[in-house]
């Protein structure tokens, strides 16, 4: 792979939040920036907004051309005027995590006490509920007293499942979608080999490889291939790949002979040109420390107790890296404590991308769910 570019300087829409952030790592970031975009429009009565989370990979462009890669926004099958969170009835947020690198504070971003240097390495370790707490301070900066709802798949919804846990009177209703109220051993094994794969890189340079004007673009790579893998299921891998070679008419033992070599090979190169690998390296640790129960005595469904807000719990059948055993440990939990909680497994042999693409019974749940919630909370 040839080295690829640093990440372009785009002037993202953001907000400088006074004071700061206290981190549950004990560091006060003083200088806070959430970087955010919004679709539709907020109604008089400030009660129509909808929060998105964002996962691992993934930023505030949800509905709209990147301005890196080009591409349409990522969550487009969802997101938008006609779809299930209608950017025509509903006024859609969605904020770049803490830690990320499209404008939000991360590694990127100036170091509090040497200005003028990033953070990089030195970015000091974030939570999800930090994320949150981010997220919350540009809510409140909007003026925004309770969303409407927070909806979000993967990293996103453990946000959501956060948000519903920190901030129950704020959220009227929460949809965690393809999410785990905790990260597994096997999910943190496979982001270690990611992050090994990027400190092996000879360009990492210690985390500060802005300094030789190098990123570690193969480790990078290497961690956004494997981690892919992940969120395919073998059924998709098959249908799409099988064992197809790309025109190879003799044995070989290196290069991407199989169509699926290729394609993961395109994922890891795409990726390096829009994403920071120090800040890889925060989200994927803070996916890892997540664990709503620990936080709650050992007990999940304490973190939800007396909640008002209506869930819709969504897992799929073939997401082996969030499996639907883990949201139905959620539902258990809600159920414990009386909760108003929907769940519901959809059928798909696509894996734990299934969230993304276009999966009619999926959209229909949504929409069904969303236009109950906007009922009950008298929006019309």
């Amino acid at each position: 792979m040839d080295q690829a570019p640093p990440l372009p300087e785009i002037n993202h829409q953001s907000v400088l939040i006074e004071g700061g952030l206290a981190l549950d790592c004990g560091v006060h970031l003083r200088q806070l920036v959430v970087a955010y975009r919004t679709y539709g429009t907020l109604n008089a009565a400030r009660s129509n907004a909808v929060l998105i989370c964002h996962a691992l990979t993934g930023d505030q462009y949800v509905a709209e051309t990147h301005p890196v890669s080009g591409k349409p926004g990522w969550w487009g099958e969802m997101v938008g005027p006609g779809k299930p969170v209608d950017t025509d009835k509903y006024f859609v947020i969605c904020a770049n995590v803490l830690g990320g690198c499209m404008g939000s504070t991360g590694p990127r971003s100036p170091h509090d006490d040497r200005p003028g240097e990033p953070w990089g390495i030195e970015f000091p370790p974030v939570t999800i509920p930090d994320m949150v707490r981010a997220q919350k301070k540009l809510i409140d900066h909007l003026g925004i007293e309770r969303l409407f709802a927070v909806v979000g798949g993967s990293m996103g919804g453990m946000q959501v499942l956060a948000w519903a846990a920190l901030y129950p009177a704020h959220v009227f209703a929460a949809v965690p979608v393809a999410a785990a109220a905790f990260h597994s051993a096997q999910n943190i094994a496979f982001h270690e080999v990611g992050r090994q794969a990027i400190f092996a890189d000879p360009d990492f340079h210690a985390g500060r490889y802005w300094q030789h004007e190098a990123i570690p673009a193969r480790g990078l790579a290497v961690a956004r291939m494997t981690a892919h893998i992940t969120y395919l299921s073998e059924a998709a891998l098959s249908r799409k790949f099988g064992r197809k070679l790309r025109g190879a008419d003799s044995l070989t033992w290196f290069g991407d002979r199989f169509e699926v070599e290729s394609y993961l090979e395109h994922q890891g190169s795409s990726f390096v040109r829009r994403f920071d690998a120090n800040s890889y390296l925060t989200i994927t640790r803070a996916m890892d420390f997540f664990d709503l129960a620990a936080d709650h005595g050992g007990v999940l469904a304490e973190a939800f107790r007396g909640t008002k807000t209506r869930f819709l719990l969504v897992s799929f059948s073939s997401d082996w890296l969030f499996p639907t055993a883990q949201c139905r440990a959620i539902a258990r939990a809600l159920n414990h404590v009386a909760a108003n909680v929907s769940f519901v497994e959809i059928d798909s042999d696509k894996g734990h991308d299934a969230f993304l693409l276009d999966e009619p019974d999926f959209t229909r749940t949504m929409r069904g769910f969303l236009a109950g919630a906007a009922e009950a909370a008298g929006l019309t």
